[in-house]
């Protein structure tokens, strides 16, 4: 399913004139993490966990970016989001992103009974719609500064209705350290409320790299600052990770 979703993608972001030749690119991080962090940093899978990030991209504005997180005690899915982004605004110094998660979802591992016998099965919970929108202003080659919205809404009863997610992200990149480690630090800090709860925190994550290897070691943290949400005040993760990519062009 996937290889011919990123089939499709090619035909879709890469559609030139044929004076122009068609690109693709494609580039991933896999990390390998003692506790699993969801995209917003209040939710943790509270055990080890993979976690796999991928964009897929061409000339054109539009983007195709999953994410796929499994426990690695049960081998488990954890949540599945399929994100799909456009670049409304492209400037040398500003962008906006806007997208949605079509589909979004989150597993869980209830316990039923099965012909007198116990089982656990995996459930999907469903998100839907959750839109986004992401404006990004470069200060210079290692700094920015850039927001992120969401707004999502989960289809099962379980699941509360509506979830608003707003954050503020610097972002420090190739923070040298000798010449070939820097440091890449993201912190953020943002307000989170899911139904009639809400809450401040802060969080971030500082990774530490090699220029020519693609392997990095990365810390996050999750701390909140006011909250009525039923969540961990603080948590933390450390985590190994891979990073690829590579371009493809027409001959």
């Amino acid at each position: 399913m996937l290889f011919i979703i990123l089939l499709n993608c090619k035909n879709l972001f890469c559609q030139r004139p044929d004076s122009i030749k068609q690109t693709l690119n494609f580039k991933g991080t896999i990390s390998a993490t003692n506790n699993g962090f969801s995209l917003v940093p209040t939710f943790t899978l509270g055990k080890p966990a993979l976690v796999t990030m991928f964009s897929v991209s061409g000339r054109r504005r539009f983007s195709f970016e999953p994410e796929f997180r499994y426990s690695l005690e049960d081998f488990k899915p954890w949540s599945f989001i399929f994100i799909w982004r456009y670049q409304l605004i492209r400037k040398e110094k500003f962008q906006l992103k806007i997208g949605t998660h079509l589909p979004a979802l989150n597993f869980t591992t209830p316990t039923v009974v099965i012909n007198g016998v116990e089982e656990d099965i995996i459930k999907a919970r469903r998100f839907f719609p959750v839109f986004e929108a992401i404006p990004t202003y470069k200060f210079s080659e290692n700094f920015s500064l850039g927001m992120y919205a969401q707004y999502g809404r989960g289809l099962e009863k379980e699941v509360t209705s509506k979830i608003y997610f707003i954050s503020l992200r610097p972002s420090f990149n190739q923070i040298p350290l000798t010449k070939q480690l820097f440091l890449r630090i993201y912190p953020q800090f943002y307000y989170l409320k899911i139904g009639n709860n809400d809450g401040l925190y802060v969080a971030g994550s500082l990774a530490l790299a090699h220029k020519t290897l693609p392997i990095s070691i990365s810390t996050m943290m999750n701390k909140s600052i006011e909250t009525k949400i039923n969540a961990k005040k603080f948590d933390w993760s450390l985590n190994l990770n891979y990073t690829f990519g590579r371009s493809y062009v027409e001959k």
